[in-house]
């Protein structure tokens, strides 16, 4: 299946050439000249990578880049684009999520080549686990970090064990022995006589309300269940 890239750069030119060039590489190129146009066609579905242009007329690139980090468009690579020669730019890129960096002027063979090895990393890796998200909660399972609003909430590693378990099974009732199953690492026995004060410490973590949760919620008699919906979030 042809490789689909979005370019956003202002560079009327730049982006014609890029995509005659990138075209005859095989890949399918789209481009986007400002910034509010970029983010119209990110949240499209479909995207192997975003060649995002730190300098636009419109928008700051590194809030492009914490954009795209966040919701639908979280998990497309992005390979960054700047003039400028400001090493902190290139490090904040990357702190914020891009998988790669190419200073301006360059060379069309090495932004192909640095592409390719993108690329290639993603399907190098089919074992990653994505990440898991409801509404503002966000459940990185590489990173074994839950944050909402993007602030990491602290807990323990089983803890976030248990959060990751019923996230995973979103929607359905668990019952304590169903949690010890799903749930790896801590004494079984151990684990039972505390798995509601984890439940109490993990609703302290990531409920607006622990005293009113909405996220993990008690069926009193049965167990727990991850609401799947969240945060207003469409139920249809």
């Amino acid at each position: 299946m042809q490789e689909r890239l979005l370019l956003i750069d202002d560079d009327v030119r730049l982006g014609a050439m890029l995509a005659q060039y990138l075209g005859e590489a095989g890949y399918a190129v789209t481009c986007a000249h400002t910034g509010q146009a970029g983010m119209t066609q990110a949240r499209q579905s479909g995207w192997s990578l975003v060649i995002l242009d730190l300098m636009l007329p419109d928008a700051d690139g590194l809030d492009l880049c914490r954009q795209l980090r966040s919701g639908p468009t979280a998990d497309i690579p992005i390979l960054m684009l700047t003039a400028r020669g400001d090493a902190t730019d290139r490090i904040i890129g990357l702190e914020m999520g891009a998988d790669d960096y190419l200073p301006k002027p360059f060379e069309p063979r090495e932004l192909r080549a640095r592409i390719k090895a993108i690329l290639r990393r993603g399907l190098c890796d089919p074992q990653r686990l994505p990440p898991l998200r409801f509404g503002r909660l966000e459940i990185d399972r590489e990173a074994r970090e839950a944050r909402v609003d993007g602030v990491v909430r602290d807990m323990t590693g089983y803890q976030f064990d248990l959060l990751a378990a019923m996230a995973e099974h979103a929607g359905r009732v668990l019952s304590r022995e169903q949690l010890l199953d799903l749930v790896k690492g801590e004494s079984l026995e151990a684990f039972d006589r505390s798995i509601d004060v984890h439940i109490s410490r993990l609703r302290a973590a990531i409920e607006d309300d622990p005293k009113k949760p909405r996220r993990i919620l008690t069926l009193r008699g049965a167990g727990y269940v991850f609401a799947r919906h969240q945060d207003g979030e469409d139920m249809a």
